[in-house]
């Protein structure tokens, strides 16, 4: 039997098998060439075996879609290839196999600084790097939550060529609030091939409804730094929680958004287009004692996996992909299943990478994680190398 450590083709054992849709029993998943070849249940003679151990799960490997930091960097202050590989390799630790690395609202050269650090991590093969994400800097005073106000920018000429400028080197996905952008500035960006999300946004409706029709698909960090649902007015969660087409990030840590709130996303949104997000900051996968940081001048203190500023407003958030899958699988209303699907299959619909990522099937990318039976991570592999 092959130890878990090893690099080369090889099948792996596990009594329950999530294939991204449904639990399998007692199967093996064949790796070859980076690829899933096969599912069975008669390992092939031909390559060494690994056998999970009893109680755990064989899953499509995790992917984030809101990624500030981890490994004790943010994105805003180190976009160099060496401080993109830390983040992604903290997070691998909790599951996660590909990622977005997120900006959170910054300056117009702090913007074309990390493009050209996504792109140069991509091009030097980072593991998992599948782009940009840019959360900002088109977003509401009203509903800015931990981002700077001085940061905040109007969109102008110019912009949509900025914000897409990684083209094809990766996927942009551009978060903004619809009623701070001129219309035709949402159609311009995913003209240019990027995804828009509304997010940090206090509009009541009309504007996001106006930027759905523009091409808008998705909505980040449903119920925070976003209008409410209300006696007359729908609010950005109404329009998110009942426009079927759509998809929408939550963070699944008990603090961003309640249980009860996260089982009635799930009952109208459904697994398939609820995409669990960590919004995780750098002191995941920090193993330093104190893991506070300075975001733009404010100290941002941990309590747990809580991170708050001094005035209280939450900061982020410090958890992995493993623990939002645990905490949606015991409190959110969730089968294992289903958040196993938020955490893979979900955000590669959004993607438009369900084609190669998010299932174990055969021609997909043997990008897998398996977890225990208390959903702690075991191993996780990217193009079937498994992590050191």
């Amino acid at each position: 039997m092959t130890p878990l450590g090893s690099r080369d083709d090889r099948a792996i054992g596990a009594e329950r098998i999530f294939d991204g849709e449904r639990m399998l029993r007692d199967r093996v998943v064949v790796l070859r060439g980076g690829q899933i070849a096969d599912i069975t249940a008669d390992p092939p003679a031909d390559l060494p075996l690994v056998r999970l151990p009893a109680g755990a799960v064989l899953a499509p490997g995790f992917i984030d879609l809101q990624v500030n930091g981890g490994g004790g960097v943010l994105l805003n202050d180190d976009s160099s290839v060496a401080g993109i590989a830390r983040i992604a390799a903290a997070h691998r630790q909790g599951g996660t196999t590909a990622l977005l690395p997120t900006l959170i609202t910054d300056t117009r050269p702090a913007i074309r600084a990390a493009i050209e650090g996504i792109a140069a991590a991509i091009a030097a093969g980072i593991p998992g790097i599948l782009g940009l994400h840019l959360e900002g800097p088109f977003l509401s005073p009203q509903r800015i939550g931990i981002h700077d106000p001085g940061r905040l920018a109007e969109f102008g000429p110019g912009d949509a060529d900025l914000m897409t400028g990684l083209g094809t080197r990766g996927i942009t996905l551009v978060t903004l609030a619809p009623e701070r952008v001129p219309a035709g500035a949402v159609a311009s960006l995913v003209a240019r091939g990027a995804r828009v999300c509304a997010g940090h946004t206090a509009d009541a409706g009309p504007a996001i409804r106006a930027a759905m029709a523009e091409g808008l698909t998705g909505f980040t960090h449903l119920f925070n730094a976003m209008s409410q649902i209300g006696p007359r007015e729908i609010g950005t969660v109404g329009i998110a929680l009942s426009e079927t087409a759509t998809f929408a990030g939550i963070i699944a840590d008990g603090h961003h958004v309640g249980d009860d709130q996260l089982r009635l996303a799930l009952r109208l949104k459904g697994h398939d287009r609820l995409m669990l997000v960590t919004d995780a900051m750098p002191p995941v996968g920090d193993i330093r004692a104190d893991t506070s940081f300075t975001l733009f001048g404010r100290r941002i203190g941990r309590t747990g996996d809580r991170l708050t500023g001094e005035d209280g407003t939450l900061a982020g958030a410090a958890i992995t992909m493993a623990q939002a899958v645990r905490h949606m699988s015991t409190r959110g209303g969730a089968s294992l299943e289903e958040a196993l699907a938020m955490a893979s299959l979900t955000p590669a619909r959004f993607l438009g990478l369900d084609t190669r990522l998010g299932r174990i099937a055969p021609g997909f990318a043997a990008d897998l994680v398996a977890l225990s039976a208390e959903t702690d991570v075991l191993a996780t592999w990217i193009g079937g190398e498994q992590a050191p």
